[in-house]
């Protein structure tokens, strides 16, 4: 069998700089090549340094979002507040919980990045008939008006992110412990 090159010319493509890191190629932004006008902002976190923690919403974005939640300290950080959704990052401790809770208007979707957990959604708090074993890699599903909670059952802080839809947090959301949510949302 012979390689032979594709030779299709495309009049629409546009030659645009990349770069890769030997597994994923990556698009760059004129900002990213180190222009005058550049804006730090639309970086993504494809580099070796670690990613500013902070709400970058409603501006276009990229990041590597399993860098920026294993990177994320904080009990919630909001990473990316736009008009239809939000996505935060959240740092659970060992033995710790993210707390029973509901929303009555916002679909929820989390992925575990770090660590263990269980999951426990039902119809009302007393009821909480759904249980799952939660893992690296998994993704949880929280429709509007379901109780949930997520139990760091590990040895480690269990990292994740989550996606509200519509957002249910304000912009620029930082609560540095379950302490700190409780009383802003109290």
């Amino acid at each position: 069998m012979y390689y032979i090159p594709f030779s299709h010319q495309c009049y629409y493509c546009v030659n645009v700089p990349m770069y890769s890191d030997g597994r994923s190629v990556y698009w760059t932004y004129p900002n990213d090549m180190g222009y005058a006008d550049r804006n730090d902002d639309l970086r993504s976190s494809y580099e070796d340094r670690n990613l500013l923690l902070k709400d970058y919403g409603p501006k276009p974005f990229v990041v590597n979002i399993n860098k920026a939640a294993k990177q994320n300290h904080t009990f919630r950080t909001a990473l990316w507040t736009g008009k239809h959704f939000q996505i935060t990052l959240m740092s659970i401790g060992i033995g710790e919980d993210i707390g029973l809770e509901i929303h009555p208007h916002v679909d929820q979707f989390l992925r575990i990045e770090q660590g263990r957990g269980i999951v426990k959604m039902g119809r009302s708090k007393e009821n909480l008939t759904f249980q799952r074993n939660v893992y690296d890699d998994f993704a949880i599903v929280v429709p509007a008006g379901t109780w949930h909670n997520v139990i760091n059952t590990g040895n480690t802080p269990l990292k994740l992110y989550s996606i509200y839809a519509p957002p249910n947090h304000p912009f620029g959301t930082v609560h540095a412990t379950k302490a700190d949510a409780e009383a802003a949302e109290g």
